[in-house]
């Protein structure tokens, strides 16, 4: 069990996150816009990584990955959390982004009545 916390961690963050796409969030549904919020920011990180493990500045406890490494020794579970963090942190700002607009929207709709 030691072996997928890594992973286990990055399916709770998703799990918990979820419930703010049903919310409105939409994130889910802009594919495209995902990749492009996402994948310039992971490429730059697993590009630090593979320099600081090549040049052994850190590594990665076997006891809590799997043990399939990617090129450049980056292991699975680093290449999830470079997608999973931002792609929660993106669900929670679109959700108070989209509850910010529209309690701005109901305030000015009241101000006018």
């Amino acid at each position: 069990m030691d072996r997928l916390q890594y992973l286990l961690v990055m399916a709770a963050c998703v799990l918990v996150t979820l419930p703010l796409e049903i919310a409105g969030a939409r994130v889910y549904r802009r594919p495209i816009w995902l990749a492009k919020a996402i994948l310039p920011a992971a490429a730059v990180f697993l590009v630090w990584d593979a320099i600081a493990i090549a040049a052994e500045v850190w590594d990665f406890n076997a006891r809590y990955v799997t043990g399939i490494v990617l090129p450049f020794g980056i292991p699975l579970e680093e290449l999830v959390f470079f997608l999973v963090v931002p792609l929660c942190a993106l669900l929670t700002y679109e959700t108070v982004d989209r509850i910010l607009t529209e309690s701005r929207k109901r305030g000015r709709e009241r101000e006018r009545t």
